[in-house]
């Protein structure tokens, strides 16, 4: 009977061995991974680092194609993100310090529960540094409906900023681009809306962008966006002796 229970404690001891080993250095893969890998693809979270001074003049030259095409009048903007996204921070640290709590759990003075309360709290504010200098970690703890409706918004306010509500026919479109919320938004006047009936008119341009984005070609996404929504204006809005640019030929790049 002894010898039992001798066996027994031997091998839950080997597992507790096993956890103080591994864990630690489990923990330190899975930060390393993460933050190698965000860093690696920090730059396609920032839309000047995007778009060189050759990738912005070739679109500007689509956009004065398609408006050589129609009385419409098309602006293109990209920003790096749409929303600062506090909560995705926390997400972040909530599960860093969850996260470390489990595998550094044999390495933790759980007879002092101050000094665990501090390793914990440092851990998770570790995690939400590292969340917020990092945008394609911080990306992953963002609701897809949040993200979805922050570009929505952002887009919205953004037309009524440029004033593309203020053309003369109604006829003012923004292709609007947002690289963290990864959503591509195009927005038309009421003057289009009232002879474009079919919903999915933009779905083209929308399309093109993102495959451009997913393909690491924003430059190309941009252009054959701007295409396809130039096909939906010189079908309803044809381009018009006299026609003259109200506004200018629009490309607005966050700065980052």
């Amino acid at each position: 009977m002894v010898s039992m229970v001798q066996r027994g404690a031997q091998a839950s001891f080997e597992g507790g061995d096993l956890l103080a080993w591994a864990g630690p250095w489990l923990f330190a893969a899975i930060v390393a991974v993460a933050v190698l890998r965000a860093l690696a693809r920090g730059r396609s979270y920032r839309a000047a680092a995007q778009l060189s001074p050759e990738d912005r003049e070739a679109v500007r030259e689509a956009l004065r194609a398609v408006e050589r095409r129609t009385v419409g009048e098309v602006v293109a903007m990209v920003v790096d993100r749409s929303d600062v996204h506090d909560s995705a921070g926390w997400r972040g640290a909530v599960l860093a310090a969850l996260l470390g709590s489990i595998l550094l759990a044999p390495h933790l003075p759980w007879h002092e529960p101050m000094w665990v309360l501090f390793v914990q709290v440092a851990i998770g504010a570790a995690g939400l540094f590292t969340c917020r200098a990092l945008p394609d970690l911080e990306r992953r703890f963002v609701l897809e409906t949040t993200a979805t409706a922050a570009a929505e918004e952002q887009a919205l306010q953004e037309f009524f900023r440029l004033h593309l509500h203020e053309t003369s026919g109604r006829t003012g479109v923004l292709l609007f681009v947002s690289l963290f919320e990864r959503r591509v938004v195009v927005l038309g006047d009421v003057g289009i809306d009232a002879l474009v009936r079919d919903k999915g008119a933009w779905s083209a341009a929308r399309d093109a962008v993102l495959a451009g984005i997913r393909a690491g070609r924003l430059r190309e996404g941009l252009i054959a966006g701007i295409a396809a929504a130039g096909d939906v204006l010189a079908e309803h809005f044809p381009w018009r002796e006299g026609d003259k640019n109200e506004l200018r030929d629009l490309l607005i790049v966050d700065p980052g």
